[in-house]
Protein backbone atom coordinates (compact mmCIF):
# COMPACT_ATOMS: atom_id res chain seq x y z
CA UNK A 1 0.00 0.00 0.00
CA UNK A 2 2.47 2.46 0.49
CA UNK A 3 4.34 1.81 -2.56
CA UNK A 4 0.82 2.66 -4.55
CA UNK A 5 0.59 5.78 -2.32
CA UNK A 6 3.96 6.55 -3.54
CA UNK A 7 3.35 5.80 -6.91
CA UNK A 8 0.36 8.08 -6.91
CA UNK A 9 1.65 11.12 -5.57
CA UNK A 10 4.63 10.38 -7.89
CA UNK A 11 1.87 10.73 -10.61
CA UNK A 12 0.50 13.76 -9.19
CA UNK A 13 3.31 15.56 -8.92
CA UNK A 14 4.34 14.76 -12.81
CA UNK A 15 1.18 15.73 -13.68
CA UNK A 16 1.24 19.45 -12.40
CA UNK A 17 5.02 19.98 -13.45
CA UNK A 18 3.12 19.28 -17.07
CA UNK A 19 0.51 21.34 -16.37
CA UNK A 20 2.62 24.03 -15.13
CA UNK A 21 4.82 23.74 -17.88
CA UNK A 22 2.56 23.29 -21.02
CA UNK A 23 0.67 26.52 -19.15
CA UNK A 24 3.29 28.72 -19.25
CA UNK A 25 4.95 27.66 -22.60
CA UNK A 26 1.81 27.52 -24.69
CA UNK A 27 1.94 31.62 -24.02
CA UNK A 28 -2.08 31.70 -23.44
CA UNK A 29 -4.48 31.85 -20.62
CA UNK A 30 -5.51 28.71 -19.40
CA UNK A 31 -7.59 26.90 -16.97
CA UNK A 32 -5.57 26.59 -14.27
CA UNK A 33 -7.58 26.40 -11.02
CA UNK A 34 -9.81 23.58 -11.74
CA UNK A 35 -7.15 21.43 -13.63
CA UNK A 36 -4.94 21.51 -10.47
CA UNK A 37 -7.61 20.69 -7.71
CA UNK A 38 -8.46 17.50 -9.57
CA UNK A 39 -5.02 15.84 -9.59
CA UNK A 40 -5.12 13.54 -6.92
CA UNK A 41 -8.47 12.39 -8.60
CA UNK A 42 -7.25 11.72 -11.81
CA UNK A 43 -4.07 10.24 -10.53
CA UNK A 44 -5.46 8.08 -8.42
CA UNK A 45 -7.80 6.86 -11.21
CA UNK A 46 -5.68 6.23 -13.75
CA UNK A 47 -2.52 5.22 -11.91
CA UNK A 48 -5.07 2.25 -10.09
CA UNK A 49 -8.62 2.13 -11.11
CA UNK A 50 -9.30 2.47 -14.30
CA UNK A 51 -8.76 -0.14 -16.82
CA UNK A 52 -7.51 0.64 -20.02
CA UNK A 53 -4.99 -0.61 -22.89
CA UNK A 54 -2.58 1.95 -23.17
CA UNK A 55 -1.29 0.33 -26.73
CA UNK A 56 -4.96 0.10 -27.87
CA UNK A 57 -7.20 2.81 -26.60
CA UNK A 58 -9.90 2.11 -28.64
CA UNK A 59 -10.13 -1.37 -26.33
CA UNK A 60 -13.36 -2.52 -25.75
CA UNK A 61 -13.46 -3.51 -22.65
CA UNK A 62 -11.83 -0.44 -21.41
CA UNK A 63 -13.53 1.41 -18.34
CA UNK A 64 -14.75 4.93 -19.90
CA UNK A 65 -13.98 8.10 -18.28
CA UNK A 66 -15.62 11.24 -19.31
CA UNK A 67 -14.45 15.03 -18.01
CA UNK A 68 -18.06 16.84 -17.82
CA UNK A 69 -16.30 19.88 -16.36
CA UNK A 70 -14.34 20.01 -19.83
CA UNK A 71 -12.44 23.36 -18.67
CA UNK A 72 -10.62 21.34 -16.29
CA UNK A 73 -8.93 19.53 -19.41
CA UNK A 74 -5.40 20.15 -18.26
CA UNK A 75 -5.92 17.80 -15.28
CA UNK A 76 -7.18 15.57 -18.11
CA UNK A 77 -4.24 15.73 -20.25
CA UNK A 78 -1.74 15.23 -17.89
CA UNK A 79 -3.01 12.10 -16.61
CA UNK A 80 -3.08 10.43 -20.02
CA UNK A 81 0.61 11.99 -20.43
CA UNK A 82 1.32 10.23 -16.93
CA UNK A 83 0.36 6.67 -17.62
CA UNK A 84 1.51 6.85 -21.80
CA UNK A 85 -1.59 6.95 -23.35
CA UNK A 86 -0.74 10.62 -24.99
CA UNK A 87 2.91 11.50 -25.58
CA UNK A 88 4.99 14.57 -24.17
CA UNK A 89 5.19 15.90 -27.80
CA UNK A 90 1.01 15.85 -28.32
CA UNK A 91 0.72 17.03 -25.40
CA UNK A 92 3.42 19.80 -25.65
CA UNK A 93 1.04 21.17 -28.98
CA UNK A 94 -1.49 21.94 -26.27
CA UNK A 95 -3.08 25.56 -27.48
CA UNK A 96 -1.10 25.69 -30.61
CA UNK A 97 -2.60 25.67 -34.25
CA UNK A 98 -4.05 22.37 -35.45
CA UNK A 99 -3.29 21.00 -32.06
CA UNK A 100 -5.61 18.42 -31.21
CA UNK A 101 -5.60 19.52 -27.52
CA UNK A 102 -7.38 22.58 -27.03
CA UNK A 103 -8.72 24.39 -24.02
CA UNK A 104 -12.14 21.92 -23.84
CA UNK A 105 -11.52 18.05 -24.86
CA UNK A 106 -12.27 17.25 -28.19
CA UNK A 107 -12.93 13.28 -28.61
CA UNK A 108 -10.44 11.24 -30.08
CA UNK A 109 -10.48 7.90 -29.05
CA UNK A 110 -6.63 7.51 -30.03
CA UNK A 111 -5.17 9.73 -27.76
CA UNK A 112 -8.12 8.16 -25.05
CA UNK A 113 -10.58 10.61 -24.73
CA UNK A 114 -13.79 9.66 -24.94
CA UNK A 115 -16.12 12.70 -25.45
CA UNK A 116 -15.97 16.21 -26.84
CA UNK A 117 -17.38 19.06 -24.19
CA UNK A 118 -17.91 22.47 -23.70
CA UNK A 119 -20.97 23.30 -22.54
CA UNK A 120 -20.89 22.33 -18.38
CA UNK A 121 -23.67 20.04 -17.44
CA UNK A 122 -23.84 17.71 -19.74
CA UNK A 123 -21.32 15.17 -18.88
CA UNK A 124 -23.42 13.00 -17.02
CA UNK A 125 -26.17 12.55 -19.10
CA UNK A 126 -23.72 11.10 -21.41
CA UNK A 127 -22.46 8.47 -18.88
CA UNK A 128 -26.04 7.97 -17.76
CA UNK A 129 -26.00 6.68 -21.44
CA UNK A 130 -22.79 5.15 -21.80
CA UNK A 131 -23.48 3.03 -18.21
CA UNK A 132 -27.03 2.20 -19.69
CA UNK A 133 -26.02 1.09 -22.79
CA UNK A 134 -23.02 -1.31 -21.30
CA UNK A 135 -25.85 -2.73 -18.60
CA UNK A 136 -28.27 -3.48 -21.76
CA UNK A 137 -25.35 -5.72 -23.17
CA UNK A 138 -24.24 -7.20 -20.70
CA UNK A 139 -20.83 -5.34 -20.67
CA UNK A 140 -18.89 -5.38 -17.67
CA UNK A 141 -17.15 -2.33 -17.99
CA UNK A 142 -17.18 1.03 -15.40
CA UNK A 143 -18.37 4.41 -16.56
CA UNK A 144 -17.11 7.05 -14.70
CA UNK A 145 -17.54 11.47 -14.71
CA UNK A 146 -15.51 13.97 -12.76
CA UNK A 147 -17.86 17.10 -12.57
CA UNK A 148 -17.56 20.33 -10.98
CA UNK A 149 -19.75 21.91 -8.02
CA UNK A 150 -20.76 24.70 -10.42
CA UNK A 151 -21.99 22.74 -12.78
CA UNK A 152 -24.48 21.19 -10.58
CA UNK A 153 -26.30 24.55 -10.69
CA UNK A 154 -27.56 22.66 -13.93
CA UNK A 155 -31.28 20.84 -14.45
CA UNK A 156 -29.84 18.97 -16.66
CA UNK A 157 -27.27 17.28 -13.82
CA UNK A 158 -30.57 16.46 -11.67
CA UNK A 159 -32.43 15.14 -14.40
CA UNK A 160 -29.47 12.77 -14.74
CA UNK A 161 -29.13 11.78 -11.20
CA UNK A 162 -32.88 10.67 -11.18
CA UNK A 163 -32.24 8.41 -14.37
CA UNK A 164 -28.88 7.05 -13.22
CA UNK A 165 -31.23 5.87 -9.88
CA UNK A 166 -34.04 4.68 -11.86
CA UNK A 167 -32.34 2.36 -14.28
CA UNK A 168 -29.81 1.23 -11.39
CA UNK A 169 -26.72 2.18 -12.44
CA UNK A 170 -24.07 0.37 -10.23
CA UNK A 171 -22.02 0.55 -12.81
CA UNK A 172 -21.91 4.17 -13.22
CA UNK A 173 -19.20 6.32 -10.61
CA UNK A 174 -19.84 10.39 -10.43
CA UNK A 175 -16.83 12.55 -8.92
CA UNK A 176 -17.79 15.51 -7.75
CA UNK A 177 -14.68 18.02 -7.85
CA UNK A 178 -15.81 20.17 -5.11
CA UNK A 179 -13.57 23.16 -4.75
CA UNK A 180 -16.48 25.65 -4.02
CA UNK A 181 -15.68 28.13 -6.54
CA UNK A 182 -16.72 28.67 -10.30
CA UNK A 183 -16.00 31.32 -12.86
CA UNK A 184 -17.93 33.40 -11.11
CA UNK A 185 -17.19 33.67 -7.63
CA UNK A 186 -17.97 31.42 -4.50
CA UNK A 187 -20.60 29.00 -5.55
CA UNK A 188 -22.84 29.27 -2.66
CA UNK A 189 -22.97 33.23 -3.60
CA UNK A 190 -24.13 32.37 -7.01
CA UNK A 191 -26.39 29.20 -5.60
CA UNK A 192 -25.79 27.97 -2.87
CA UNK A 193 -26.05 24.27 -3.13
CA UNK A 194 -26.36 23.60 0.81
CA UNK A 195 -25.05 19.86 1.67
CA UNK A 196 -24.35 18.68 -1.70
CA UNK A 197 -23.39 15.28 -1.02
CA UNK A 198 -26.83 15.16 1.27
CA UNK A 199 -28.55 16.29 -2.00
CA UNK A 200 -27.27 13.46 -4.33
CA UNK A 201 -28.18 10.97 -1.18
CA UNK A 202 -31.77 12.60 -1.63
CA UNK A 203 -32.11 11.10 -4.67
CA UNK A 204 -30.98 7.50 -3.88
CA UNK A 205 -27.20 7.67 -4.64
CA UNK A 206 -24.44 6.08 -2.64
CA UNK A 207 -22.28 9.36 -1.21
CA UNK A 208 -19.13 9.18 0.07
CA UNK A 209 -17.03 12.02 0.91
CA UNK A 210 -13.52 12.73 1.24
CA UNK A 211 -10.70 14.66 1.15
CA UNK A 212 -9.83 15.22 -2.41
CA UNK A 213 -6.12 15.50 -2.15
CA UNK A 214 -5.91 12.45 0.12
CA UNK A 215 -5.13 9.41 -1.56
CA UNK A 216 -6.43 7.07 0.50
CA UNK A 217 -9.43 8.11 1.01
CA UNK A 218 -9.78 8.53 -2.59
CA UNK A 219 -8.65 4.97 -3.19
CA UNK A 220 -11.17 3.83 -0.66
CA UNK A 221 -14.21 5.42 -1.94
CA UNK A 222 -13.29 4.07 -5.44
CA UNK A 223 -12.69 0.08 -4.37
CA UNK A 224 -15.32 0.14 -1.53
CA UNK A 225 -18.85 0.86 -0.70
CA UNK A 226 -20.44 0.00 -3.23
CA UNK A 227 -24.35 -0.81 -3.46
CA UNK A 228 -25.86 -3.49 -6.12
CA UNK A 229 -28.20 -1.66 -8.13
CA UNK A 230 -27.22 2.14 -6.72
CA UNK A 231 -24.81 4.73 -8.61
CA UNK A 232 -21.86 5.77 -6.76
CA UNK A 233 -21.62 9.49 -6.10
CA UNK A 234 -17.70 11.04 -4.39
CA UNK A 235 -17.99 14.01 -2.84
CA UNK A 236 -14.48 14.97 -3.07
CA UNK A 237 -13.64 18.28 -1.52
CA UNK A 238 -11.04 19.74 -3.30
CA UNK A 239 -8.79 23.28 -2.97
CA UNK A 240 -8.48 25.18 -6.07
CA UNK A 241 -5.23 25.67 -7.65
CA UNK A 242 -4.16 23.20 -4.91
CA UNK A 243 -0.28 22.71 -4.80
CA UNK A 244 0.57 26.33 -5.69
CA UNK A 245 0.41 28.86 -2.47
CA UNK A 246 -0.88 31.58 -4.39
CA UNK A 247 -3.43 30.05 -6.85
CA UNK A 248 -4.54 28.14 -3.69
CA UNK A 249 -8.31 29.20 -3.47
CA UNK A 250 -7.88 32.09 -5.30
CA UNK A 251 -9.97 32.61 -8.29
CA UNK A 252 -7.92 34.94 -10.35
CA UNK A 253 -6.51 31.65 -11.56
CA UNK A 254 -10.03 29.98 -12.40
CA UNK A 255 -7.97 31.43 -16.30
CA UNK A 256 -5.29 33.15 -16.03
CA UNK A 257 -1.71 33.21 -18.12
CA UNK A 258 1.62 32.52 -16.13
CA UNK A 259 4.61 34.96 -16.94
CA UNK A 260 8.00 34.01 -16.07
CA UNK A 261 8.17 35.20 -12.84
CA UNK A 262 4.89 33.12 -12.00
CA UNK A 263 5.85 30.53 -13.61
CA UNK A 264 9.08 30.18 -11.76
CA UNK A 265 7.64 30.48 -8.32
CA UNK A 266 5.32 28.05 -9.06
CA UNK A 267 7.21 25.08 -10.23
CA UNK A 268 9.78 25.85 -7.47
CA UNK A 269 6.89 24.90 -4.94
CA UNK A 270 6.05 21.68 -7.11
CA UNK A 271 9.84 20.63 -7.29
CA UNK A 272 10.50 21.30 -3.42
Amino acid sequence: MVLMHGKIKETAKLMRQKILNVSHYCNLSTHLGGGLSMVEIMATLYSEILKFDTKNPRWEGRDRFILSKGHGVLGYFSALVAVGIISDEIFNTFQSNESDLIAHPVMNMDLGIESSNGSLGQGLSMSVGIAYSAKKKQKDFHTFVLMGDGECNEGSVWEAVMSAVQLKLDNLTVVIDYNKLQSDGKSSEIIDLGKLGQKFLSFGCNVIEVDGHNIQEILDAFKNNNINGTPKVIVANTIKGKGISFMENNNEWHHNRLTKTSYDLAILEIEN
